[in-house]
């Protein structure tokens, strides 16, 4: 796609040593994105296909060597949300940046990313167990809403439940601190 830069160079013709199991991605002044192993330019929408496809990826600033990732991800959702389907209402997206700056920012990170978490854990093993199961197998599953989903279901409300409780423990704990009763 065009000429990698000199830096590359070198290292393309040592192919022997082993590739790391996190994909870099140099990002470059002129905004375009080098993938040091495959040793080409990709798009914002490679990028995604690479985290789509469970890859480690890290994004690096060609010339400082910062870490770029988060803001590229950034970059990759906010594409995702304006293209037509999205994700997140306005009500949620103004209330996630409430808590910025907010004493429980902390909290609200860890509790989204354990709930994201719990969520996929859920998908995945639907998603495992569904793979046998034919079309009118998984409609009287469905219907029959089996224990085995309502466990699984409940279990995660459970834990997103269990979360919530120990941010508000941690919360009163903090503002007790401070003096701050309920």
């Amino acid at each position: 796609m065009g000429v990698p830069p000199e830096e590359f160079v070198v290292s393309e013709q040592k192919s022997a040593a082993p590739k790391s199991a996190q994909r870099v991605i140099k990002k470059y002044p002129n905004r375009r994105l080098y993938d040091t192993d495959t040793s080409t330019y990709i798009t914002l929408a490679e990028v995604r296909q690479l985290v789509m496809d469970h890859q480690q990826v890290v994004v690096r600033d060609a010339k400082t060597g910062e870490d770029l990732t988060r803001s590229i991800l950034l970059q990759i959702i906010l594409e995702e949300e304006a293209g037509g389907a999205p994700m997140f209402t306005e009500a949620v997206l103004a209330n996630i940046i409430r808590f910025y700056g907010h004493a429980m920012q902390g909290f609200m990170g860890a509790y989204l990313e354990k709930n994201v978490q719990a969520f996929t854990d859920v998908q995945a093993k639907l998603a495992e167990q569904s793979q046998s199961v034919t079309p009118e197998m998984w409609a009287q599953f469905m219907n029959l809403q089996s224990p085995m989903l309502k466990g699984m279901m409940g279990s995660y409300v459970e834990q997103s439940q269990s979360m919530l409780t120990q941010m508000q423990e941690q919360t009163e704990q903090m503002l007790g601190a401070f003096g701050i009763k309920r």
